[in-house]
């Protein structure tokens, strides 16, 4: 366990750390986990405010973790709670105020908020001390609540929150509050990029691309794990690849409505340009200056190859669009690139984009069976898509199938 000094030590590196991570779930998952390691907690929840309304963003348990094969992520579900005096978090956004409470199950009942123990009982874990602090940014300004649970001395018995650690959690806090707040607002810009997209071509949703990043993570993280790559580095490239991810179509801004918006087939003239839409994309990122820039470019040109080599646009310089010489096929066109010629993001988010677009609805089509989107994908396997790639996917299923739920299609009004 971590005394004083070092845990303000740690503090300060912290708040250096943070400041170099971009995008908001990342910084989400990083923040919960730091919180934990610093005042020694088993589980822990942030949840962020939406006007009103408080959303349940990440989780992390320990205890429920260990009980799961190796390999296997704990899923949880996004739902939403008002900011009113009912909830322990919902109270401490309402009144601006951190609870320290030793004993959720021995709560006075004359107080306004109350434990909902429905969790626990589902899932077998008992809660009993809770922390919940607000988070907010340098105008005071409620962005989100930070809950630690389940305090533990180092025989790992569950212990009270030290009150003594209440001034440095709400330093922690508002060093999470002002990241996550410029997290957001990165967000913000790429997500109305997408909206851009959005306006030519109604198929391009901000929740589309949200899930296919998300996706895109998953699947890199596993391939990555599987290949031994460091922790340090998965982290670092996370990043990067999901904002990445997110940007896959947006060389969709350059097609012609005629194109993008036709009901019906392409004719073969029209889909030759609809498949521009990827040297359009990465030439928006040409002369990176980031980690973001250069991993942008490379889903743009390569998120529609294919592991056979029948995808496009093939080896091509994105400054002209033409082949790059020694590429060229019997037509003179680019020859598609095949296996491991294809980037690792290209390969990861081809099959990310393909799940995502089975399995949702579209003006044109009815979101498919999951029984035959998983078909379909074990069928291009070594085909379409990377086979290394599809073993990842397959082991996380589960976490995949839970992101569909956190950023569900627009309502039509």
């Amino acid at each position: 366990m971590l005394n004083h000094t070092q845990k303000l030590n740690r503090l300060v590196e912290f708040g250096l750390e943070i400041s170099n991570v971009a995008d908001l779930d990342l910084l989400l998952e990083k923040v919960l986990r730091e919180a934990r390691y610093l005042f020694k907690a088993d589980a822990g929840s942030i949840y962020i405010r939406e006007g009103e309304r408080l959303r349940f963003s990440i989780s992390q348990n320990d205890t429920l973790q260990k009980r799961l094969p190796t390999g296997k992520k704990l899923i949880y579900t996004s739902f939403t709670l008002p900011i009113d005096n009912n909830s322990i978090a919902g109270y401490v956004a309402n009144n601006d105020q951190t609870l320290n409470i030793p004993d959720v199950y021995k709560l006075n009942k004359t107080l306004p908020f109350s434990f909902n123990k429905e969790f626990d009982r589902l899932s077998g874990y008992h809660t009993q001390s809770i922390l919940t602090i607000p988070m907010k940014n340098t105008r005071h300004q409620i962005i989100g609540v930070l809950q630690l649970i389940n305090a533990q001395n180092d025989h790992g018995e569950i212990i009270s929150f030290d009150p003594e650690d209440e001034p440095i959690v709400k330093h922690f806090a508002i060093y999470a509050a002002n990241a996550i707040e410029r997290a957001q607002m990165t967000r913000d810009t790429i997500e109305r990029m997408i909206s851009m997209a959005e306006l030519r071509d109604p198929k391009e949703t901000g929740p589309h691309a949200n899930r296919v990043a998300a996706y895109s993570v998953e699947l890199y993280e596993a391939y990555a794990q599987k290949h031994h790559l460091s922790q340090e580095e998965i982290d670092r490239t996370r990043d990067a690849l999901r904002m990445a991810a997110v940007l896959h179509d947006v060389g969709k801004v350059a097609i012609s409505d005629m194109i993008l918006k036709k009901p019906g087939k392409l004719t073969n003239e029209e889909y030759e340009i609809m498949k521009q839409h990827t040297i359009h994309g990465a030439r928006l990122f040409l002369n990176p200056r980031s980690d973001f820039d250069e991993f942008s470019a490379i889903v743009a040109l390569n998120h529609h190859e294919r592991w056979d080599g029948k995808g496009y646009p093939g080896h091509v310089d994105p400054k002209t669009g033409e082949p790059l010489p020694g590429y060229e096929d019997e037509r003179g066109r680019a020859r598609g690139k095949k296996g491991e010629e294809i980037p690792l993001f290209g390969r990861i988010v081809a099959l990310a984009d393909v799940y995502d677009a089975l399995s949702s609805n579209r003006v044109y089509k009815d979101a498919w069976d999951e029984k035959k989107v998983l078909q379909v994908i074990e069928e291009e396997r070594g085909k379409q898509f990377d086979p290394d790639l599809v073993d990842c996917f397959f082991n996380r299923l589960d976490v995949i199938r839970s992101i569909a739920s956190r950023y569900p299609d627009h309502k039509k009004s």
